[in-house]
């Protein structure tokens, strides 16, 4: 049996027979449960879509993560950990934990999780924007940057808390014996808070993005009105690696590169200190990440003994900020907002309290209460002087800004609110079924960008091709809003489309032909998680029987699992939790039950 093989069989003593995902259970075989987890059961045939994602896992994992791909990202990127993680959980919750530990291990005394986590071991030549020219640990030294780990000092969306979440799931006993969410959850509770504190620019209560490869689609047409505004480094100031990897044709322009490297400059040199730049876009996708990781992190106070409502309250404030600033009727969309565009009127701040007070939670105590205490002493305090100093200027630069008119698919992504309005989920569903995204139409999956629009091409970055992990933010939040049989089509198209490109990168939007790189981890680990969605109409029955049965286990792992965490050599944690008290409670979003609902710098 080879390694990947292992990796994907699930043991329950012997070994069962050989199915596919779409075929009936044999004799004999059944479905099983793992430390309260309902797991699916099935070996998988050489050659099987599953075995070939596993693989390509497998072969971009380097021992503490997952690189997107070795030859164009060679390093750590943090929202691609994010969603690896999401599909590891199916292979491996160990690694799942792993690699969410790895990333949040760099994460900067201020809380921001950077968007790159650098392997020493790769040449500087590599890849560009290289650790020399982000210099964390020098001129990210205010902002608490990591002295032993070389990082970016931009961020990336937060799906974080998320994936957390998902991978405690997937074998609550490890979880608990390894005391992974007591560890985790100081840590997002500490991203949150400063993208809740110190990147609202704008001052309405969402956050901002300050460079385009921040909000993870690099390349969007959204971003060419307010980057219009920076003056493009010199063409001879730095060499673009990514042209090693791929046609000029499909990457952004030389002129577009040297506006994301002025910016990453310019914010580099002045300390990586938030609000000072010329570049800040509240993002619908971004915000709406936010929010539902921030129901995330509710459930996983639950779990940890607290209340969490405070955690839900507050991302229902922040879905009616989303509609407030970003929604427009008219076009039946979410749209981008320039912060320092437009007419540049103040802004009214929204909510009154900055969304920063976590007292609210209240009766925290443990690695609760250590997330509070932490913002006012040691590394998390450099927040508060920073603030006190200047670098959050918010208050001072705050305004209306203007909505950017280009359709991109971050508008779309907010379908995976629960929150969201009745009458605005439906809109939205119509939008993307319509002209200008085609999906369930002339277009195989829901284009980066919009069909009709000026700037579309269905193979430039960002610029019109299709994209796995937004089509499958998208299919959660079609089946969370009641749309099972659009949500079906899309999932059916993923899996064909990753079949048929080889876990692609991107794909064009109309045809699914393969672009960028191929064996993509992302693309890989969300066909895994598309794979292992378990049946939809027991779900109900299925989660209080697991609440039912993490009340009374608490089994570590499974052997399956074992087996492969001992011959791939994942890092052991000798940690235990002391076991808290498991509060079942109302889920508020399709994550919190498992439900089906770039350029990168």
């Amino acid at each position: 049996m080879d390694r990947t093989t292992q990796l994907t069989i699930r043991r329950t003593g012997t070994t069962a027979p050989a199915r596919t995902s779409g075929s009936p259970a044999p004799p004999g075989s059944h479905e099983i449960t793992h430390s309260g987890a309902h797991v699916y059961d099935p070996d998988r045939p050489t050659g099987s879509l599953h075995l070939r994602a596993a693989r390509v896992l497998e072969g971009n994992w380097t021992g503490t993560s997952t690189v997107p791909s070795h030859g164009l990202y060679p390093h750590q990127w943090s929202w691609d950990s994010a969603f690896i993680a999401i599909g590891l959980r199916h292979l491996s919750p160990l690694r799942a934990q792993t690699e969410l530990e790895t990333l949040l291990g760099a994460q900067w005394g201020d809380g921001r999780i950077p968007h790159i986590v650098f392997n020493p071991s790769v040449p500087l030549d590599a890849y560009f924007p290289s650790p020399d020219f982000w210099r964390s640990s020098t001129a990210g030294r205010a902002a608490g940057a990591p002295r032993t780990v070389q990082t970016s000092g931009i961020v990336q969306p937060p799906v974080h808390a998320l994936a957390a979440w998902l991978v405690h799931q997937a074998d609550p006993g490890l979880s608990r014996s390894r005391s992974f969410l007591s560890r985790m959850y100081p840590r997002l509770a500490a991203w949150h808070r400063y993208l809740l504190h110190r990147r609202d620019l704008g001052g309405g209560g969402l956050a901002s993005v300050v460079h385009p490869w921040e909000q993870g689609m690099d390349n969007s047409p959204c971003w060419d009105a307010p980057l219009s505004r920076v003056t493009p480094a010199a063409p001879r100031s730095f060499r673009r690696a990514d042209l090693d990897h791929g046609s000029a044709e499909d990457r952004p322009t030389d002129l577009d590169y040297g506006r994301y490297v002025r910016l990453a400059t310019d914010y580099r040199d002045g300390g990586y200190a938030d609000g000072a730049g010329e570049f800040a876009v509240e993002d619908p996708a971004f915000n709406a990440l936010l929010i539902a990781s921030e129901h995330a992190l509710a459930a996983i106070a639950q779990e940890l003994g607290a209340a969490g409502t405070a955690r839900h309250a507050r991302a229902e404030r922040l879905t009616a900020a989303l509609v407030e600033r970003l929604w427009d009727p008219a076009e039946g969309m979410f749209f981008c907002r320039d912060v320092y565009g437009g007419d540049g009127g103040d802004g009214e701040s929204y909510g009154g309290d900055g969304y920063g007070g976590d007292a609210r939670d209240g009766g925290e105590s443990g690695a609760l209460g250590s997330e509070r205490r932490s913002s006012e002493s040691g590394a998390h305090g450099s927040e508060r002087r920073s603030r006190q100093s200047g670098a959050h200027t918010s208050e001072q630069r705050s305004r209306t800004g203007a909505l950017i008119p280009e359709r991109s698919v971050a508008g779309l992504l907010p379908l995976i609110l629960p929150a969201l309005p009745r009458d605005i989920a439906a809109t939205l569903v119509r939008t993307a079924g319509g002209p200008h995204f085609g999906l369930g139409g002339v277009a195989r999956l829901a284009p980066s960008y919009d069909l009709t629009g000026h700037a579309f091409d269905p193979h430039r970055y960002w610029r019109g091709p299709a994209w796995f992990n937004t089509n499958w933010l998208l299919e959660r939040g079609l089946r969370l809003h009641g749309e099972h049989g659009r949500a079906e089509e899309l999932r059916a198209a993923l899996l064909g489309t990753a079949d048929t490109s080889g876990f692609a990168e991107y794909v064009d939007p109309y045809t699914g032909e393969a672009c960028g790189a191929l064996g993509f981890s992302w693309t890989a680990a969300l066909t895994l998680d598309l794979l292992h969605e378990p049946a939809r109409a027991d779900q109900a029955e299925r989660a209080d029987r697991v609440d039912r049965v993490d009340q009374s286990t608490h089994v570590v792992s499974h052997p399956g699992y074992r087996a492969f965490d001992s011959v791939h050599g994942t890092p052991p944690h000798t940690s235990h939790a002391s076991h808290t008290t498991h509060t079942p409670h109302t889920p508020h979003s399709s994550f919190e039950t498992g439900a089906k609902g770039g350029d990168r710098g």
